[in-house]
């Protein structure tokens, strides 16, 4: 996939070292910090759904654990028709981390869809996270 934008060329990259071996629905996320650091994590799944994590998760957690706590934009890419979403349990880890942030997804084909984290989570609480 080319893109001009490093941060959703990031999250391809992610992608590609998903381990998907149940649903092969490859995702990758790419996390833009205050800084400009990148941060990427790619969905793990495991033979008990419950129990894989997403990318967005595995790159905020990968952040977070390095020490960063406020993200600008975080990229989502797939290989599906239209973008995929980040699902319910990532867009609140999102707004905990990053409420202001610029959510872009996209697919292999080019489609680029962008939107603010609080319209992807209407009406939440706000964020605890200084």
């Amino acid at each position: 996939m080319f893109t001009p934008d490093p941060l959703i060329a990031a999250a391809a990259i992610a992608r590609a070292k998903a381990f998907a071996p149940y649903s092969n629905f490859l995702v990758g996320a790419a996390l833009e910090g205050d800084d400009g650091t990148i941060v990427m994590g790619c969905n793990v799944e495991s033979a008990s759904y419950g129990l894989t994590i997403c990318a967005e998760r595995v790159a905020i957690v990968k952040a977070v654990s390095e020490g960063r706590r406020r993200f600008k934009r975080v990229a989502v890419v797939t290989d599906t028709d239209k973008p995929t979403p980040p699902c319910g349990a990532c867009r609140q880890l999102l707004w905990e981390f990053a409420p202001d942030a610029e959510v872009v997804i996209a697919n292999l084909r080019g489609v680029i869809l962008k939107y603010k984290v609080a319209e992807l989570l209407p009406a939440a609480s706000p964020p605890a996270v200084a």
